[in-house]
């Protein structure tokens, strides 16, 4: 006969009975959670000591997000009168092509003695400096960062007052081609150096000795 089930008593939960082979397999499965566990730890402990990774094979390419090196930024223009000998003449040719290609082509406006031009524009050297701002000016406000007034902010504050500077009826090239029958090149007379400077250099040649012997000492 069975053995009788004492009823529990008020209160008191009944504790459940699992069948051996249950309770085997249930302590198998923990076993394997803390091993495992105790794996991932290692693994994190390993990449935590690990060394910084090496060069990315990637590198030698320049390819973002793969180790590479940022791409490098472009150098900062520089005025072109402060270049001098091949990057000068770099410079020079390629303004020829934008003044050439672009600005006569579409903002040029006849030759006439209220606008004069000039054939050999690149000997003045005031002129290549005006127009070489003016091309910075216009590379850079045509950029898409520029915003959609970019260009138009171009052609307010920079192309106008350029074209009125250069081809004024007194400007730089007033002494040039006031016709396009009559092609002149004449580069004007600057103004001499001030009275300072001219003091200044009047003092440093007398400063220095005429000649062997000490100054106003007769050779033999």
């Amino acid at each position: 006969m069975p053995e009788p089930v004492e009823p529990p008593i008020e209160g008191e939960l009944e504790p459940v009975r699992v069948p051996d082979p249950h309770l085997e397999g249930i302590e198998a499965s923990v076993r394997r959670l803390m091993e495992q566990s105790a794996q991932q730890a290692r693994q994190l402990d390993h990449l935590a000591s690990a060394p910084s990774p090496g060069p990315s094979p990637f590198a030698a390419f320049g390819m973002p997000g793969l180790g590479g090196p940022p791409p490098a930024a472009s150098p900062e223009p520089r005025p072109i009168l402060e270049l001098e000998g091949e990057e000068y003449e770099d410079e020079l040719d390629a303004l020829s092509d934008w003044v050439d290609d672009f600005l006569l082509p579409v903002y040029g406006a006849e030759v006439t003695t209220a606008a004069p031009w000039c054939l050999q524009w690149q000997e003045h050297d005031d002129v290549v400096a005006w127009l070489h701002a003016l091309w910075l000016a216009y590379q850079q406000h045509k950029e898409p960062d520029a915003g959609l007034s970019g260009l138009f902010v171009w052609h307010r504050d920079f192309l106008t007052h350029a074209v009125a500077a250069i081809r004024a009826p007194g400007g730089p090239l007033s002494a040039c081609m006031t016709s396009p029958d009559r092609p002149a090149h004449r580069l004007l007379p600057g103004p001499p150096p001030s009275a300072r400077t001219e003091k200044a250099n009047a003092a440093e040649s007398e400063s220095e000795p005429s000649g062997p012997g000490k100054p106003g000492e007769m050779t033999s």
